[in-house]
């Protein structure tokens, strides 16, 4: 239903594909099976993903640590999917300045949040080189939301 766009006026969620000017393809119904289940395994029940944020890292590619603050509602989980090379996720807390863990991700773990945690600051340590067998020299990280 929503789509993750950018432009001059900065970053926000949009019903509308700027590319294409109509509505974003429907979420395949394996991709929101996947995370609703993978939301229920971690206590979060009933979670209905409106939202995947899909991220491509190259190697040498980092994410910042930051917080989820754009969705609507935020005592809905975040579920994200690793695919490719392997990463390192950075765990934080409540402020950016707060220690983080350093969690290893390979190809098809899934990490979910939510609850009292959900505003914890996170990312993603730069990506090392590498090749996969199936996906190459990259990492895909797909991040299912409720942001409407």
């Amino acid at each position: 239903e929503l789509g993750w766009t950018s432009d001059r006026r900065g970053y926000r969620y949009s019903a509308i594909d700027p590319e294409r000017g109509r509505p974003w393809p429907a979420m395949p119904p394996a991709f929101a099976g996947l995370a609703h289940e993978a939301a229920a395994a971690a206590g979060f029940e009933g979670f209905a993903p409106d939202a995947c944020l899909i991220n491509r890292y190259a190697p040498g590619a980092r994410l910042s640590l930051h917080q989820d603050r754009d969705e609507r509602d935020d005592t809905a989980p975040i579920v994200s999917v690793s695919l490719g090379l392997p990463a390192t996720f950075l765990w934080g807390g409540q402020a950016r300045t707060d220690p983080t863990l350093k969690l290893p991700l390979r190809h098809g773990d899934v990490v979910v949040w939510g609850g009292a945690d959900r505003l914890r600051f996170h990312g993603v340590s730069p990506l090392k080189d590498g090749s996969h067998a199936v996906l190459g020299p990259q990492r895909i990280n797909l991040t299912f939301r409720r942001a409407g």
